[in-house]
This record gives structure tokens, C-alpha cells and sequence, in this order.
């Protein structure tokens, strides 16, 4: 490959040049009104406009997106995540047009889009689902005859789409009730599809993802499992690996079912299979994401490998680089996602960064998407940066991440840089007992 278009903005774009550039692959990237003075946009070897503002009038033209990438010749489009990562429509017309995705075929993209076709795919394959609706409820009626078949809390999801956008706990029937409807409409604006359909709450859970990788001639590995249980409205805000909840026993067959997952749908490409671990450590099947994670860069800090390095020699027809048994385990890793938000609240807070100061260290990475007087818009994801630590083990991993948020700052705008601080000096946290709800209790501490 000798030129890609990246199809996406901030931190993850700019990951991607970085790559690029190390394999002398020239890159294009687009970007919209709001993100004409970003930093990946002066990264790239060519930067092109695709649109306004709004995600609906740039980032998610998949026509548009097209259009650019055959009048500049690329050879393959890197999605990153988010916008069109998932879009197996703008997929199929991709490779309809010769050019290469980088990433899993739109066939399996469409298959595991479907959260409930992807449940039903996986327990043909011998693969432990959460208990829950075979099919869509097709009214909030039959959602709460199926909850109370089953008994609350539930979780209501949409089969469109993940994260904290599609999913709704409900701890009662009224709950319930006025979920459906939200959730239902949420389902659709995001996600083109207002499918609903209800799993069992799993109380006191874990949230195991395992990163797989495929090739074009059938060999599937897994790079280990990242522990993502530290959570806000459902959507992860610290990652770790290894996991320090599994045991070895579990980990390996935790590992072993995701790679058997994937091969049950011929999976190739960087993709990663997500799993719910309750206190006795059984593990049920949650969805496969068929993209690259936010989360990516503790395995490579952990194994050594640039995932994004594989998932262009993979969409240029190349085998996986390493078999199985040469991926080791070389450190312990975690990930911190920098959010322009009230730490207690939650609440975007967007505006212009007047400053950054980062510690820079031995173990710390920093994958950073904006810089000093870059605005914060409201029209994105609100994550301004990415902070990886690791370490020799993960006590170590610990104080160099306390050291790092210590001596770095933020200014201008508030983030959750104080939560942060505040979590790694938890007892709890620094042990590893932390699950789904781990966060909520330590908001309620004085």
C-alpha cells in the first residue's frame, strides 16, 4: 500500500499517520469545519475537507468519503472507530469501488452488527451468552412479560449498536416502561436500526474484552484480554492488562473461546470479542466489535505489537506477522481516556484548551488529539487524549500512572484528570477489586 485515507479525526488519526509514516505510506485525511486547525490535519501528507460541523454533514458521508479517497488514488481507507468503522454499507461500497477497508469483510460486519443475530451466531458456535430475548421485543409490552420471565434487573439493548448510547438498566417494570421508548429512540438517531432487545443484569460484574486478529488464510490468534470494568454511563474510562480479577485457568479459556468465536464467522482483521465475568468467574458472550478498540494501545504496550501495523499487512493480503504461542506478555498496561467532562458529573465540557502540560516518563505513552488552543466542540466524543502506562507489574504500572497525573494539567476547560488522581489512590482500585459499578460507589465516598 502506498497511500490510505483516514476516515476519522482526532487521537485515532493521528495514531494511525504515525504508522503510516514509519512504513512510508503517504496518508490523507479529511476533516470538517470544526477541525481544520487539529493536529492530525497538519500531521497528514494531504488533508482534504469533508464537510460542516455536524457528523451528519462530514464524518459520516460515506459518499463523500468515498469521492475523496478515489479522486486522491488511495489504496485503502482506515476507519479508526466510531463514524463508519462499523458501516458495512460504506464497507461494500469501498471494496465495490477497489479499494481496500481496513478491516473485516461488510458481511461480517453486518453479521455482528446485529447484537442479536451475533447472539444467536455465537451459541450455534458452543459460545456462553448472556441469558436473554432470543429476538427483538417488538413492543414494551412484550419487553416487560420477557423481564419478568427472567426477573430484574435487565439490561435493555439496542441490537443496532454498543456503549452507553444503546443500553438501558432497569431495576423495575415502570423503569422499564420508560426506557423502551428513550431507548428505542436513541437506538434509531445513532444507529439506523430501534431493534430492542433484553439480557439478564449480570450484579457485581466484570467487563473481559479479548483482542483477536485474523488473516485472509484463516489463522486467528489472540493478543490477551484487557480488564474494562472501570466505567461511566456504561462507556469505559480505564483499561487494563492483564486482567488482575481471571485467574491464569480462566484467562486461557477466556482467550481460547474468542478466538473460537472468531473462526465461527471467518473473521479476519483486528477485531475484539466482549465478554460479562461474574464473581465465580463464568463468562458470557456480550458482542464483537469488528474494528480496532480505543483501548488497543495497552495490548501494545503489554505485547509489543502495533496493532495498526498488522491491520494494514492484513488488508494488503499478508499473513499474521507472529503465530500464537511467539505472543508473550511483556508488562502490565493501563489506559486512561482524558475526557473534557465534570469529574462528578460526568457532563461534557467543552471549550478552548488554554494549556497541556503532560508528564513525560519512562512507561507513560501519551496518544494525544488535541493541543494548546485547539477548542473542544461539542459536535464529538469529548476525549481530548489517551494516557498508557506500564510497567514491570502492575504496582508499578500504579505509581508511575500516580506520578503522571500528579505532574500534568489541563487548562482551560475542566476534565476528569481529578478522578483519576482520586481512583489511583483508592485501596479498592489498587487492588483489583473493581467491577462495572466500581466507579458510582466511589463518586458516593466523601
Amino acid at each position: 500500500m502506498r497511500k490510505i485515507l483516514i476516515a476519522n479525526r482526532g487521537e485515532i488519526a493521528l495514531r494511525i499517520i504515525k504508522t503510516c509514516q514509519v512504513l512510508g505510506i503517504e496518508t490523507v485525511a479529511i476533516y470538517s469545519d470544526a477541525d481544520a486547525s487539529m493536529p492530525y490535519v497538519r500531521e497528514a501528507t494531504k488533508a482534504v475537507r469533508i464537510g460542516e460541523s455536524p457528523v451528519q454533514k462530514s464524518y459520516l458521508k460515506g459518499d463523500e468519503v468515498l469521492a475523496v479517497a478515489k479522486a486522491e488514488g488511495v489504496d485503502a481507507i482506515h476507519p479508526g472507530y466510531g463514524f463508519l468503522s462499523e458501516n458495512s454499507a460504506f464497507a461494500k461500497a469501498a471494496a465495490e469501488q477497489g479499494i481496500s477497508f481496513i478491516g473485516p469483510s461488510h458481511e461480517i460486519i453486518a453479521l455482528m452488527g446485529d447484537k442479536v443475530a451475533a447472539r444467536t451466531t455465537m451459541q450455534k458456535a458452543n459460545v456462553p451468552v448472556v441469558p436473554g430475548s432470543e429476538n427483538g421485543v417488538a413492543s414494551v409490552e412484550e419487553a416487560c412479560e420477557f423481564a419478568a420471565s427472567i426477573g430484574y434487573p435487565v439490561m435493555l439493548k439496542a441490537s443496532g449498536g454498543g456503549g452507553g448510547i444503546g443500553m438501558q438498566l432497569c431495576f423495575k417494570e415502570e423503569e422499564l416502561k420508560k426506557a423502551y421508548t428513550s431507548t428505542k429512540s436513541r437506538a434509531k438517531a445513532y444507529f439506523g436500526n430501534d431493534e430492542l432487545f433484553i439480557e439478564k443484569y449480570i450484579a457485581n460484574a466484570r467487563h473481559i474484552e479479548v483482542q483477536i486478529f485474523g488473516d485472509t488464510k484463516g489463522n486467528v490468534i489472540h493478543l490477551f484480554e484487557r480488564d474494562c470494568s472501570v466505567q461511566r454511563r456504561n462507556q469505559k474510562v480505564i483499561e487494563e492488562t492483564p486482567s488482575p480479577f481471571l485467574s491464569e485457568e480462566v484467562r486461557e479459556q477466556i482467550c481460547q473461546t474468542a478466538v473460537d468465536a472468531a473462526k465461527a464467522v471467518g473473521y479476519y482483521n483486528a477485531g475484539t470479542v466482549e465478554f460479562i465475568v461474574d464473581e465465580q468467574e463464568r463468562f458470557y458472550f456480550l458482542e464483537m466489535n469488528t474494528r480496532l478498540q480505543v483501548e488497543h494501545p495497552v495490548t501494545e504496550e503489554m505485547t509489543g505489537i502495533d496493532l495498526v501495523k498488522w491491520q494494514i499487512l492484513v488488508a494488503d493480503g499478508q499473513p499474521l506477522p507472529l503465530k500464537q504461542e511467539e505472543i508473550r506478555r511483556q508488562k502490565h498496561a493501563l489506559e486512561f481516556r482524558i475526557y473534557a467532562e465534570d469529574p462528578v458529573t460526568f457532563l461534557p465540557s467543552p471549550g478552548i484548551i488554554s494549556s497541556i502540560e503532560w508528564h513525560e516518563a519512562d512507561g507513560v505513552r501519551i496518544d494525544n488529539g488535541y493541543s494548546a488552543n485547539t477548542t473542544v466542540t461539542p459536535y464529538y466524543d469529548p476525549m481530548i487524549a489517551k494516557v498508557i502506562v506500564s510497567g514491570k507489574n502492575r504496582m508499578e504500572a500504579i505509581k508511575t500512572a500516580q506520578q503522571f497525573f500528579e505532574r500534568s494539567s489541563i487548562e482551560g476547560i475542566k476534565t476528569n484528570l481529578p478522578l483519576f488522581k482520586r481512583v489511583l489512590q483508592e485501596e479498592e482500585f489498587k487492588a483489583g477489586n473493581y467491577t462495572t459499578a466500581y466507579l458510582s460507589t466511589v463518586l458516593t465516598k466523601n
